[in-house]
C-alpha cells in the first residue's frame, strides 16, 4: 500500500506533464513514470524527491488508441493503482475532451478502470479556466489560442476540424453517450453557490439512478474548490475514479488549500537548444514564426518516410547544432496555417524515431543535448516513449499547459534532460523563445 493521495494516468504525454506541474507546484512530491513503475523505480522516485510520493503518475498514449489497444494499455494501470489503494485515480484527458468511440474513447477508459475504483461515483470534471476551457450546463467552450475568442467546442476553429477526433457536439453528456456512457448525470455550476449540505444532497440524488458517470461543470476558478470537496469527500469513503483535465488536480488542491511552491527559475540555456515541432496546429505554426533565436529547418513530412532524406535532414540539424545554433525543426511547410494531416499518426511516430536517433547521434560528438522541446500531443507522447525513460519530475513551467520536466533514464543520453512538452494548442506565441 502506498502513502500517495492521488494516482493519475495521462492519455498523452503533454497532458500528463501538465498534471505533474500542477501537483508539484502545490507542494506535493509527485513523480511521473513512463509506464507502470516497478518497485525499484518507486523507491528511486522517493529518493529523488526526498520522501514518500504524494502523487504517482503514469504517462501513456491512450488518446490515440483504438478500443482494444486502449483496454490492453489500461488494464495493468488499473491493477497497479488498485494494489496501491490510492484514494483517487485521475484519468487525465485533454481539456477539449476530443475523443471518439473508435479513437481514445473516454467511455472505454472508464469501463476499463472503474473496476479498480469501487466508489459508485465516476466523476467527470469538465472545464479548466486556466487554459481557457469552460463548462457550463454540460456544454464545453474553449478559447482559440491564448487569450483568443471563446467558442463552443463544436464551433472552435481547430477542434471542430481536428484531423483525428473532430468535435461535433458541445454537450459532453451527448458526446460521452456516443462512447457508451449513457445517461451521464450532471451537477451544474449554480449548485456551487449553495451550502455544502445541499451540494452533497444533489450528488446523492444524482447517484441514486446509478449513472455511469456524473459530469461536474467548471466555468470559473471559484468552482474548483467545491468540486474538489465533493471529489475528496467521496474518495475518503471508497477509492474513486475521476476523469478530466488537470482541473481535477486543481480542484483537489483548491480544496486542500495548499500554498503553491514557486519552482526555481529556469536558467538560460548553456548550450544549443533543440526543438522538434511535429504539431500541425495553427497555434504552433505562429509560435514557429515567432522563434527568432533559432535556425528554423523545415523537414518535408514525406522525407521522414525515406531513409536517405531523413539522414540528410538529420545532417543539416547536426551541422547547425555543432555550430552553436539553437535549432527548431518542423514538419509544417513555411507559411502554412494548417498542414496536410492525412498521415498525422504515422508522421508523429516517424518524428519520434527521428528525434531519438538524432539525439543519440549528437551525443556521440561528446556534446549531448541538455535542453529539448517537443511540440505536438501525439508527437510528444511517442517521442518520450522512444527515449527509454523511467520517470519525469517537475522542473518548471512556461505557462499554463507547458511544463518543463527533468528526465530520469538508465541511458545517459536521455537522463537529466530539461524537456519541454507542449500540445498544439498550448503556450504563448513566444514559447520557444522562453525555452531558451
Amino acid at each position: 500500500m502506498s502513502e500517495a493521495r492521488v494516482g493519475w494516468y495521462g492519455d498523452d504525454f503533454t497532458g500528463a506533464t501538465d498534471t505533474l506541474a500542477v501537483l508539484t507546484q502545490a507542494g506535493l512530491r509527485a513523480m511521473l513514470f513512463l509506464g507502470v513503475p516497478r518497485q525499484v523505480h518507486l523507491t528511486r522516485g522517493s529518493q529523488v524527491l526526498g520522501g514518500p510520493l504524494d502523487a504517482i503518475g503514469i504517462a501513456g498514449a491512450a488518446r490515440s488508441m483504438a478500443p482494444a489497444a486502449l483496454r490492453a494499455e489500461l488494464a495493468p494501470v488499473a491493477s497497479f493503482f488498485e494494489h496501491l489503494r490510492v484514494p483517487l485515480l485521475h484519468y487525465k484527458v485533454c481539456s477539449t475532451f476530443d475523443s471518439s468511440p473508435d479513437v481514445g474513447s473516454i467511455g472505454e477508459a472508464v469501463r476499463t478502470l472503474r473496476g479498480a475504483m469501487p466508489n459508485p461515483l465516476v466523476a467527470i470534471v469538465a472545464g479548466q479556466p486556466s487554459l481557457g476551457r469552460y463548462c457550463a450546463f454540460s456544454n464545453l467552450f474553449a478559447a482559440a489560442g491564448r487569450d483568443g475568442v471563446v467558442e463552443r467546442i463544436d464551433r472552435h476553429p481547430t477542434m471542430r476540424v481536428h484531423p483525428v477526433t473532430p468535435m461535433a457536439e458541445a454537450d459532453l453528456r451527448r458526446h460521452l453517450a456516443l462512447q457508451g456512457l449513457e445517461p451521464v448525470a450532471a451537477l451544474h455550476y449554480p449548485l456551487y453557490r449553495r451550502g455544502d449540505e445541499e451540494q452533497d444532497r444533489a450528488l446523492a440524488d444524482a447517484l441514486a439512478a446509478r449513472p455511469p458517470a456524473v459530469l461536474m461543470d467548471v466555468a470559473d476558478e471559484a468552482h474548483l474548490a467545491p468540486v474538489g470537496r465533493l471529489l475528496w469527500n467521496a474518495a475518503r469513503q471508497q477509492p474513486l475514479l475521476a476523469v478530466g483535465s488537470s482541473a481535477v488536480a486543481q480542484a483537489l488542491i483548491a480544496h486542500w488549500q495548499q500554498a503553491e511552491a514557486a519552482p526555481p527559475p529556469l536558467p538560460r540555456a548553456t548550450g544549443p537548444v533543440f526543438v522538434w515541432a511535429g504539431s500541425l496546429s495553427p497555434v504552433t505554426a505562429r509560435q514557429v514564426r515567432a522563434a527568432r533565436s533559432y535556425e528554423i529547418l523545415r523537414v518535408a513530412p514525406g522525407g521522414l518516410f525515406d531513409e536517405a532524406a531523413a539522414q540528410a535532414a538529420a545532417a543539416r540539424i547536426h551541422h547547425a547544432l555543432a555550430a552553436g545554433h539553437n535549432v527548431l525543426a518542423c514538419t509544417a511547410p513555411d507559411g502554412a496555417t494548417w498542414a496536410e494531416t492525412s498521415r498525422a499518426g504515422e508522421l508523429a511516430a516517424r518524428g519520434a524515431r527521428f528525434v531519438r536517433e538524432l539525439m543519440r547521434e549528437h551525443a556521440r560528438t561528446g556534446r549531448p543535448l541538455r535542453r529539448v522541446g517537443i511540440a505536438g500531443g501525439d508527437t510528444s507522447s511517442l517521442a518520450v516513449q522512444a527515449m527509454d525513460l523511467w520517470g519525469l519530475s517537475f522542473r518548471g513551467t512556461l505557462g499554463a499547459g507547458v511544463a518543463i520536466s527533468r528526465t530520469h533514464s538508465d541511458d545517459p543520453v536521455f537522463d537529466g534532460l530539461e524537456l519541454m512538452l507542449k500540445g498544439g494548442q498550448m503556450g504563448a506565441e513566444d514559447v520557444f523563445e522562453q525555452l531558451l
